[in-house]
């Protein structure tokens, strides 16, 4: 049983390091955070979406690019996806900067995806 723990807290440790090595490249992921809640204010402040259409569960975001700015800043590009009741995607692009302390820096600026072109639906 001793040698099990020893194992899974190497295992922790092990994982732990490799995380802040990653972070402290390209800066820390803040999906799911500060870009998705922002963009979703922008958003509804547009009139494009309101609580009460999306299903929060199904919204996803993903971090595209992170690009070292500063000493521990860097500016980042989130692609965020809201699913409607209806099942209507809306999408975005959100560019914060951020940094190992905190994902809201800067404010966020947000650019809906009107369409994509060239992709498996088209």
């Amino acid at each position: 049983m001793k040698s099990m723990l020893l194992v899974i807290a190497v295992a922790l440790c092990v994982s732990s390091n490799a995380q802040s090595s990653a972070e402290k490249a390209n800066g820390p992921d803040c999906s799911g955070g500060w870009p998705t809640n922002m963009t979703f204010v922008h958003m509804k402040n547009a009139g494009l979406v309101d609580n009460s259409s999306i299903d929060f569960s199904k919204t996803k975001t993903v971090r595209l690019v992170s690009q070292k700015v500063g000493k521990d800043l860097w500016r980042q590009v989130y692609h965020v996806t809201y699913t409607k009741k209806s099942g209507e995607a809306i999408e975005a692009i959100a560019v914060p900067d951020a940094s190992t302390e905190e994902c809201s820096m800067t404010g966020v600026d947000v650019y809906v995806i009107s369409r994509h072109l060239g992709g498996k639906d088209d």
